[in-house]
């Protein structure tokens, strides 16, 4: 090691300023040289490291209770029995009460449209099949507004909504909004209301 200043300076300048060799603290050479000799051992052997089979198996048990911890997914309600709850007078009234509360402000009291499309007409944006009417209910259209209401909703309000929405099918709103989208001839005719 240089014994004073004018030792520790180094060959090379630059516009006159001249380096001086400064070498790394010993404590912090030797750190280093110990990760060196550790990195083998971690880089080969990551998940055995630890007690009980290490990070590896920690990270399996998390998932494995997250996974447990979940609610139970709902399961997809088929067409015919969205039909066969369109003539359930429970369930309609049921599904009047949550359209109500969670869909007037955009549809209308009666299905006719305000800032979302009729309910009541032939034509559809999504698609008016039973199946899709709840797949739209159920994902909703962020980019229209309408969110998701298979997130907010318990399946049974969201089955019973779908069915009400199916009944609002071929009334009379009071102020009908233009007809959107296009006419579905796959959708399946909406029983009649039932006192709805």
């Amino acid at each position: 090691m240089a014994k004073n200043d004018d030792e520790r300076l180094l060959e090379h300048d630059y516009d006159g300023i001249r380096e001086y060799d400064n070498p790394l603290p010993r404590w912090w050479l030797w750190i280093f040289y110990a990760t060196i000799i550790f990195v083998p051992f971690y880089y080969f052997a990551p998940g055995m490291l630890g007690e009980n089979g290490g990070n590896v198996a920690e990270y399996t048990a998390d998932v494995a209770a997250h996974q447990a911890a979940l609610p139970p997914a709902a399961p997809v309600i088929s067409a015919e029995a969205l039909v066969a709850l369109a003539a359930n007078p429970q369930a309609t009234a049921s599904g009047k009460e949550v359209f109500t509360k969670n869909c007037v402000s955009c549809h209308g009291v009666d299905g006719g449209g305000i800032i979302g499309p009729n309910l009541t007409d032939d034509a559809w944006i999504h698609g008016g099949a039973p199946a899709l009417i709840y797949k739209t209910i159920d994902e909703g259209v962020l980019a229209k507004g309408m969110p998701n209401w298979g997130r907010l909703l318990k399946p049974d309000e969201l089955n019973n909504v779908t069915a009400y929405v199916i009944t609002l099918k071929g009334t009379t709103p009071t102020n009908p909004k233009a007809p959107e989208g296009t006419v579905d001839t796959v959708a399946t005719a909406a029983p009649a209301p039932s006192g709805a």
